[in-house]
């Protein structure tokens, strides 16, 4: 009994922002249930989960270790109209051909810490499966439930307002589509970012309107700098689960210095007391914030990939990165050409989209040629066998 308490305790407090309408309220609720339905809605904008996906899937896995019903819903449906939250401009749509290509490797890489078979197995749902089926009468009775002035309290609406940028209708629709999402299932929860907090209290007020159920919201911190942008999502730069193990090493140790102890809370299963012994021993300077972040990254490897590679990971990494050697395993392409426009050559590698990229990269000091920093953009290059490109800290490609 005693064990049990302890966990409840860990699953409110461990990676949680807030809980609505409170902490008391849902902890009582909590222990008076033997079993509870949650669930945690994932946009189908890229096609893979990515490190910001991982810290909600390691909190459904927690309520699952207690239990309870967990869903793992895909927002098929949602994920077309594009999700507004902190856009200052709208989001381009996808087709449905579109979000259930990039889900389709989902479950597998989800499947790492959720169980989706045997006991107590968590369920995947499409959001499709409903939202497809409402009607436009239907969905103007839901519409009436929310007000447009409440839709306006949102910052980045505020922010485009302001800038005389568009607000589309059905960017105001996608928080009644999600709140849709809660109904249909009959949840008792939902998790989710701080960030989606709007969203989910669109669902939260439209379950006590069509319910008269109390809908709990749980948020979780994001990891985010001192500036508040979020780390491990940067533009091209972003942290995806499908990473082979010394990629995902490598872009840990990235992190800046104060993310390290919120990294260990969001993204391993470390317990809390030894998170806090770090974060002492961080906060008085007794450690090398090197060697803290690179224990963080041990443990995330670890926890994705095993103890084994984590640790082939490692050692890679020293070699690569504080040796300054190439990597054992190096991705190898064939170029015809024997001569090529510096820009040309690194678009042909396949790992830069653009020459527009491509002469970014180059000013701001991101590519070698055997070791060598290239700083013309406008260099034309003899192109030889064995020649291995750098780009930025952690890709790499030899020429045959």
């Amino acid at each position: 009994m005693q064990e049990k308490l302890e966990k409840i305790e860990e699953v409110l407090s461990r990676g949680v922002e807030k809980i609505y309408p409170s902490r008391k309220a849902f902890k009582k609720f909590l222990q008076s249930c033997r079993k509870i339905k949650l669930y945690q809605g994932f946009d189908p904008s890229m096609p893979n989960l990515h490190f910001g996906n991982l810290v909600g899937i390691l909190k459904l896995k927690q309520f699952q270790e207690l239990g309870h019903q967990v869903i793992f819903l895909i927002g098929d449906f949602t994920g077309m109209i594009g999700d507004p939250t902190d856009k200052l401009s709208s989001r381009k749509k996808l087709t449905r051909e579109q979000v259930l290509e990039n889900s389709k490797a989902w479950k597998e890489q989800a499947g790492r810490f959720l169980n989706f078979s045997g006991k107590n197995s968590a369920k995947i749902m499409f959001n499709s499966t409903w939202n497809d089926k409402v009607d436009f009468k239907e969905l103007i009775e839901i519409c009436s439930n929310f007000t447009v002035q409440r839709m306006l309290e949102r910052d980045f609406f505020q922010e485009r307002i302001k800038e005389k940028k568009p607000i589309f209708l059905h960017e105001f629709l996608y928080p009644v589509a999600q709140a849709i999402d809660c109904v249909k299932m009959d949840v008792d929860l939902e998790i989710g970012g701080n960030d989606q907090t709007f969203n989910m209290l669109a669902g939260r007020h439209l379950m006590r309107s069509l319910k008269e159920k109390e809908k709990f919201v749980l948020t979780t911190k994001l990891l985010v700098d001192k500036e508040g942008r979020k780390v491990g999502k940067t533009t091209g730069n972003a942290l995806f689960l499908n990473a082979n193990p010394v990629e995902m090493f490598g872009g840990i140790m990235t992190f800046p210095d104060e993310v390290i102890i919120l990294g260990f809370e969001l993204l391993t299963t470390i317990p809390q007391k030894e998170i806090g012994i770090f974060s002492n021993a961080f906060e008085k300077r007794k450690v090398n914030p090197v060697n803290l972040k690179k224990k963080l990254a041990f443990e995330i490897v670890k926890l994705n990939y095993g103890e084994m590679m984590a640790k082939k990971a490692e050692i890679e990494f020293e070699r690569v990165f504080r040796d300054r050697q190439f990597p054992n395993k190096i991705l190898e392409i064939k170029i015809k050409d024997r001569t090529l426009p510096i820009l040309d050559l690194l678009v042909k590698t396949g790992l830069l989209n653009s020459k527009s990229e491509a002469k970014r990269l180059i000013l701001q000091k991101g590519v070698k040629l055997d070791g060598k920093l290239q700083t013309d953009w406008k260099k034309r290059i003899q192109v030889k066998s064995k020649q291995v490109l750098q780009i930025g800290k952690r890709k790499f490609v030899r020429i045959k």
